[in-house]
């Protein structure tokens, strides 16, 4: 599954269960930093980003670290990250921390 059908499937996977989603939003952290997210998905009060990781090698604990302190600098607590694989250490974070992770694969399957 290349990339830009990866992120076709995600949007289709979460319209499907009514959010709206945005591509490549642009956001302001509460430092001034700027940021852009390959998604953000809205339900409701509900606002959660999401990045995609279309990669070949499994995603650790810091790109998760990083991915959540972006979303509580912008205030879009709970992110979503989407990839191959996470590492352990990684699964850990997000657990502990509200934060998604799903697989391609997941996606794949919950699509049909």
């Amino acid at each position: 599954m290349s990339a830009s059908v990866l992120v076709d499937s995600v949007v289709t996977y979460f319209r499907r269960k009514g959010y709206r989603v945005e591509r490549n939003a642009v956001g302001e952290g509460k430092t001034g930093s700027p940021y852009t997210f390959d998604l953000v998905i809205k339900k409701g009060d509900e606002q959660r980003l999401l990045w995609i990781r279309e990669w070949r090698r499994t995603v650790g604990v810091n790109m998760v670290i990083n991915m959540d302190k972006t979303a509580e600098d912008v205030g879009m607590p709970n992110p979503i990250m989407i990839s191959t694989k996470f590492s352990g250490h990684a699964k850990a974070y997000a657990n502990r921390r509200g934060v998604t992770l799903l697989t391609r694969r997941e996606i794949a399957q919950r699509l049909g």
